[in-house]
Protein backbone atom coordinates (compact mmCIF):
# COMPACT_ATOMS: atom_id res chain seq x y z
CA UNK A 1 0.00 0.00 0.00
CA UNK A 2 1.41 3.49 -0.89
CA UNK A 3 0.16 6.37 0.68
CA UNK A 4 0.79 10.55 -1.11
CA UNK A 5 0.30 12.99 2.33
CA UNK A 6 0.64 16.56 1.25
CA UNK A 7 0.02 18.98 4.16
CA UNK A 8 -2.64 21.45 3.34
CA UNK A 9 -4.28 24.96 4.40
CA UNK A 10 -7.58 23.14 2.57
CA UNK A 11 -8.82 20.19 0.04
CA UNK A 12 -11.85 18.86 -1.42
CA UNK A 13 -13.01 16.78 -3.87
CA UNK A 14 -16.04 17.16 -6.09
CA UNK A 15 -17.58 15.00 -8.14
CA UNK A 16 -19.92 16.22 -10.75
CA UNK A 17 -19.58 19.79 -9.89
CA UNK A 18 -21.14 19.12 -6.72
CA UNK A 19 -18.62 19.06 -3.43
CA UNK A 20 -18.57 15.51 -2.22
CA UNK A 21 -16.19 16.05 1.07
CA UNK A 22 -13.93 19.29 1.94
CA UNK A 23 -11.15 19.89 5.06
CA UNK A 24 -9.55 22.88 6.36
CA UNK A 25 -6.20 22.14 7.71
CA UNK A 26 -4.75 19.11 7.99
CA UNK A 27 -3.63 16.09 5.49
CA UNK A 28 -5.05 15.40 1.97
CA UNK A 29 -3.73 11.43 1.76
CA UNK A 30 -4.08 9.59 -1.53
CA UNK A 31 -4.16 5.85 -1.14
CA UNK A 32 -3.37 3.27 -3.67
CA UNK A 33 -3.72 -0.11 -2.86
CA UNK A 34 -1.94 -3.36 -4.47
CA UNK A 35 -3.47 -7.33 -4.40
CA UNK A 36 -1.30 -8.37 -1.28
CA UNK A 37 -2.26 -5.50 1.08
CA UNK A 38 -3.71 -6.21 4.57
CA UNK A 39 -4.72 -5.19 7.70
CA UNK A 40 -1.07 -4.85 8.93
CA UNK A 41 -0.11 -2.68 5.74
CA UNK A 42 -3.37 -0.22 6.82
CA UNK A 43 -2.90 -0.25 10.27
CA UNK A 44 1.66 0.43 10.33
CA UNK A 45 0.36 3.17 7.68
CA UNK A 46 -2.34 4.75 10.31
CA UNK A 47 0.02 5.20 12.75
CA UNK A 48 2.63 6.85 10.30
CA UNK A 49 -0.02 9.28 8.92
CA UNK A 50 -1.51 10.86 11.98
CA UNK A 51 1.95 10.61 14.17
CA UNK A 52 3.90 12.09 11.35
CA UNK A 53 5.53 15.64 12.89
CA UNK A 54 5.42 17.57 10.18
CA UNK A 55 2.82 20.74 11.55
CA UNK A 56 4.89 23.57 12.76
CA UNK A 57 5.28 24.54 16.46
CA UNK A 58 5.12 27.71 18.15
CA UNK A 59 8.81 28.26 16.90
CA UNK A 60 8.17 27.42 13.50
CA UNK A 61 10.01 23.59 13.78
CA UNK A 62 8.31 21.13 12.43
CA UNK A 63 7.48 18.76 15.44
CA UNK A 64 3.51 18.45 15.51
CA UNK A 65 1.23 15.96 14.41
CA UNK A 66 -2.47 16.30 12.95
CA UNK A 67 -3.37 14.48 15.91
CA UNK A 68 -1.66 17.43 18.16
CA UNK A 69 -3.43 20.13 16.00
CA UNK A 70 -6.11 19.20 15.90
CA UNK A 71 -6.08 19.03 11.59
CA UNK A 72 -8.13 17.22 10.02
CA UNK A 73 -8.04 14.47 7.24
CA UNK A 74 -9.46 13.84 3.34
CA UNK A 75 -8.31 10.74 2.07
CA UNK A 76 -8.78 9.32 -1.41
CA UNK A 77 -7.97 6.38 -3.53
CA UNK A 78 -5.83 6.79 -6.02
CA UNK A 79 -4.97 3.53 -8.15
CA UNK A 80 -1.98 5.53 -9.98
CA UNK A 81 0.02 5.24 -7.18
CA UNK A 82 0.90 1.92 -7.95
CA UNK A 83 2.03 2.73 -11.63
CA UNK A 84 5.23 1.35 -12.72
CA UNK A 85 7.06 3.21 -15.44
CA UNK A 86 9.73 0.74 -15.59
CA UNK A 87 9.51 0.36 -19.13
CA UNK A 88 8.34 2.68 -21.91
CA UNK A 89 6.63 5.72 -21.41
CA UNK A 90 3.34 4.54 -20.68
CA UNK A 91 2.16 3.56 -17.17
CA UNK A 92 1.83 0.35 -16.09
CA UNK A 93 -0.89 -0.36 -13.46
CA UNK A 94 -0.79 -4.06 -13.48
CA UNK A 95 0.27 -3.64 -9.31
CA UNK A 96 -3.07 -1.67 -8.28
CA UNK A 97 -5.88 -3.87 -6.74
CA UNK A 98 -9.06 -4.66 -8.43
CA UNK A 99 -11.66 -3.48 -6.89
CA UNK A 100 -13.19 -6.37 -5.04
CA UNK A 101 -9.55 -6.28 -3.45
CA UNK A 102 -8.71 -2.60 -2.92
CA UNK A 103 -12.43 -1.45 -1.96
CA UNK A 104 -12.64 -3.02 1.08
CA UNK A 105 -9.04 -1.77 2.25
CA UNK A 106 -9.81 1.36 1.32
CA UNK A 107 -12.73 1.67 3.52
CA UNK A 108 -10.59 -0.33 6.04
CA UNK A 109 -8.30 2.08 6.26
CA UNK A 110 -10.40 4.98 6.11
CA UNK A 111 -12.19 3.63 9.09
CA UNK A 112 -8.84 3.21 11.04
CA UNK A 113 -8.05 6.99 10.50
CA UNK A 114 -11.45 7.37 11.82
CA UNK A 115 -10.77 5.51 14.63
CA UNK A 116 -7.03 6.82 15.13
CA UNK A 117 -8.23 10.54 14.95
CA UNK A 118 -10.85 9.84 17.36
CA UNK A 119 -13.48 12.00 14.99
CA UNK A 120 -14.86 11.20 11.34
CA UNK A 121 -12.34 11.76 8.96
CA UNK A 122 -13.43 13.25 4.61
CA UNK A 123 -13.65 10.82 1.83
CA UNK A 124 -13.96 10.78 -2.37
CA UNK A 125 -15.52 7.89 -3.51
CA UNK A 126 -13.75 4.87 -4.42
CA UNK A 127 -13.17 4.64 -8.89
CA UNK A 128 -15.38 7.92 -9.47
CA UNK A 129 -13.97 10.63 -11.69
CA UNK A 130 -12.97 13.47 -8.68
CA UNK A 131 -11.64 16.57 -9.34
CA UNK A 132 -8.96 17.09 -6.28
CA UNK A 133 -8.31 20.69 -4.82
CA UNK A 134 -5.93 21.55 -2.15
CA UNK A 135 -3.41 24.03 -1.31
CA UNK A 136 -0.31 21.83 -0.23
CA UNK A 137 1.15 24.37 3.17
CA UNK A 138 4.70 24.59 2.66
CA UNK A 139 4.91 22.60 0.48
CA UNK A 140 4.82 19.61 2.26
CA UNK A 141 4.44 16.36 0.55
CA UNK A 142 5.60 12.86 1.60
CA UNK A 143 5.20 9.42 0.48
CA UNK A 144 5.22 5.98 2.38
CA UNK A 145 5.09 2.70 0.90
CA UNK A 146 4.19 0.05 3.36
CA UNK A 147 6.76 -2.87 1.60
CA UNK A 148 9.33 0.01 1.66
CA UNK A 149 9.85 0.77 5.26
CA UNK A 150 12.47 3.72 5.36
Amino acid sequence: MRILIQRVKKASVTIDNHIKSSIEKGLLILVGICDDDNLEDILWLVKKAVNLRIFDDEKGVMNLSVLDTGGDILAVSQFTLMASTKKGNRPSYIKAAAPEVSVPLYETFCRELTKAMNKEIQTGVFGADMKVELINDGPVTIFIDSKNRE
